[in-house]
């Protein structure tokens, strides 16, 4: 919402929203909070897909941890049983995902007036970590088997990998378009992608295991797949303390910001200058901006808002001062 600024007094603080959940529609409203709750019902209806999409990935998924539970027992691999173990935790993460993709979408309140939305950035951060410890045990199980093979039955492992390949297959496929724009998503995802290469890799260990008899493939095929996970596990678990950090974006160069900002025409200079990420794709910024001539104002809050738009950042927060409130503030910050 845009709110004319008071002109009789030193400084005027206005507050320009698109934030998800808005209804402002009170007196005042102009045509721009009108298209900032359209916003809002965008973010619900991409919300319901992805939870959707989550129901389905789970669903198959247990059926498929079962499946192999009982494969890798039998067949006596490794390889198997690491990928159950992984699976196990993507039940775990699914579920978890799913329900905070539900439970966030509960309207804002006094008390948490962004919601429950951060709750997204919370269960990527915990999918990543234990991305994180599970490759880590499956590398320190696959070295202990190298040193000691045991056999495999190398027919009833491929079997049960060819099942997984194409049930985790379809899991990706189905999590693929919302795992671009949604941290919860995403960490979701790359335990889908984490056992999906696991499967590749325990289809090729199964023959050569069957055509060769080389017993370490099994060990090795764990290392090689555990090894990947871990570069994506990372990412997710970087990606997610930068959005609870309250890092800059990485898109978005605060320089850049400063810059457009100063662009403006009436804006001399701009400082407590803050760019943020509440949850995925919800961007939020902050500034201190000296405007010298009280008239300009609502001329630069609209420009300061269109400027926005043009990085992505939806929720802008914009307090306009003369010098003298400036100078009080540095006063204030010695």
């Amino acid at each position: 919402m845009i709110a004319t600024p008071h002109l009789d007094v030193p400084a005027a603080q206005v507050k320009l929203s698109r934030m998800p959940h808005s209804h402002a529609h009170g007196p005042g409203t102009t045509g721009h909070s009108h298209g900032h709750s359209h916003a809002g019902h965008g973010h619900s209806h991409g919300q319901s897909g992805s939870i959707s999409r989550l129901r389905i990935a789970l669903a198959i998924t247990a059926v498929i941890l079962v499946a192999e539970a009982v494969g890798g027992y039998l067949a006596n691999s490794l390889a198997l049983l690491a990928d159950a173990g992984h699976m196990l935790t993507d039940v775990a993460a699914l579920a978890l995902s799913l329900f905070v993709a539900w439970f966030s979408q509960r309207p804002e309140t006094d008390k948490r007036t962004y919601g429950y939305l951060r709750l997204e950035i919370l269960a990527a951060f915990l999918n990543g970590a234990t991305l994180l410890l599970i490759s880590v045990w499956i590398i320190w199980e696959a070295i202990n088997r190298l040193r000691t093979p045991e056999p495999v039955q190398s027919g009833l492992m491929l079997g049960v990998a060819v099942l997984g390949l194409v049930a985790n297959a379809i899991s990706a496929w189905v999590l693929h378009p919302s795992n671009e724009d949604n941290l919860n998503v995403r960490g979701a995802y790359l335990h889908i992608l984490g056992d999906l290469l696991g499967f590749v890799g325990t289809i090729i260990a199964a023959l050569l295991i069957w055509r060769l008899g080389w017993l370490a493939a099994d060990a090795i095929a764990s290392v090689i797949v555990s090894t990947l996970i871990l570069r994506g596990a990372w990412t997710l678990v970087r990606d997610s303390t930068d959005v609870l950090l309250e890092s800059t974006p990485a898109h978005i160069s605060a320089a850049s910001v400063r810059d457009q900002l100063t662009a403006i025409p009436g804006i001399e200079s701009v400082h407590d200058l803050h760019v943020w990420t509440v949850t995925s794709n919800v961007i939020a910024m902050s500034v201190h901006a000296i405007v010298r001539e009280p008239e300009r104002h609502q001329h630069v809050l609209e420009h300061v808002l269109d400027a926005m738009r043009l990085f992505g950042i939806q929720h802008v927060t914009v307090q306009l001062e003369r010098q003298e409130m400036y100078e009080r503030e540095l006063h204030l910050h010695a």
